[in-house]
């Protein structure tokens, strides 16, 4: 006899008998986003930083650029909004997921 320990997983009303790997157990759970914090989804290099805190800046424009993959990827921004905070500044190097600036609405 096996011993292996089944997790149930319901999906669409139908419940299944399954196991789980550690790296799932693991993962990071998801979290709904925080459109006020701009975060990096890749690691790389703040080129320049376009906004100053207290700034108010319109949908769409250009806050920085982070170079990734020798790339330069213009971070813009969501929505209308005023800089509240600035988390990097030009020439750093930041992992994913680096808080760069924070917006209020």
């Amino acid at each position: 006899m096996s011993n292996t320990k089944y997790e149930k997983l319901q999906i669409d009303g139908v419940e299944y008998k399954t196991t789980f790997t550690s790296k799932w157990i693991n993962r990071k759970k998801w979290e709904e986003p925080n459109l006020n914090l701009i975060e990096s989804h890749i690691p790389g290099t703040i080129l320049n930083i376009n906004v100053k805190e207290g700034q108010e800046v319109e949908a769409d424009d250009v806050l920085l650029t982070l170079q990734a993959m020798k790339m330069n990827n213009k971070i813009t921004a969501p929505f209308s909004a005023k800089i509240k905070k600035i988390y990097v500044k030009a020439g750093d190097q930041i992992a994913k997921d680096t808080l760069m600036i924070e917006l209020e609405e």
